[in-house]
């Protein structure tokens, strides 16, 4: 399972007010091994310095490792995704990376395709012991495109209920649109 994020991020910078532009690239590959009740899977993970404005991203090439564990249900899907990441080159006058999150999912569905989710990712950044831990709760809808596209797309408001250092928001709203693709005939 390949996975890649690319996110359109507002961010506070003071004094002037918010910036808003493309953050950092995150590319991960999880091998999966599939079980009756629970499904494991790890893989390796890389960070571009992708973002338009130092205050959306690192300004540091980062690699570590992502491990997920699924467990399917008849009313929907329970999960969690762990990651870790440290920097390895990069801008020298930013702050180097050690960051490790988790981001428990969970998928309740509805009828027509709709769902009810919650999947806000806590940030525990091991460099500075600043931590931020939110929670979401939000609405989807999966569509088929076509016989071998599927799209989803969500809104997830999440507010900070545990947080340590500055910059943490109180409220986010998590918002995306992801594409499966089925490959073969």
């Amino acid at each position: 399972m390949i996975r890649f994020t690319l996110p359109v991020a507002t961010a506070p910078e003071f004094p002037t007010g918010y910036t808003t532009g493309l953050g950092d690239l995150t590319l991960m590959d999880i091998f999966l091994v599939p079980g009756k009740e629970i499904s494991f899977g790890a893989g390796p993970l890389v960070v571009l310095p992708t973002a338009t404005d130092d205050a959306l991203g690192a300004g540091k090439w980062q690699a570590g490792a992502a491990g997920v564990v699924v467990a399917p249900q008849s009313w929907g899907l329970l999960g969690g995704l762990v990651t870790y990441q440290t920097s390895f080159a990069g801008e020298s006058d930013r702050d180097d990376v050690s960051l490790a999150t988790f981001q428990p999912i969970v998928n309740f569905n509805l009828s027509k395709g709709f769902y009810l989710r919650s999947s806000a990712i806590w940030n525990f950044d091991l460099e500075s012991g600043n931590y931020s831990v939110p929670v979401g709760f939000g609405v989807g809808k999966v569509f088929q495109v076509n016989d071998k596209v599927t799209m989803n797309g969500f809104v997830e408001p999440q507010y900070t209920v545990f947080d340590h250092g500055s910059g943490n928001p109180e409220w986010q709203v998590f918002v995306g649109v992801n594409f499966q693709f089925a490959l073969g005939k």
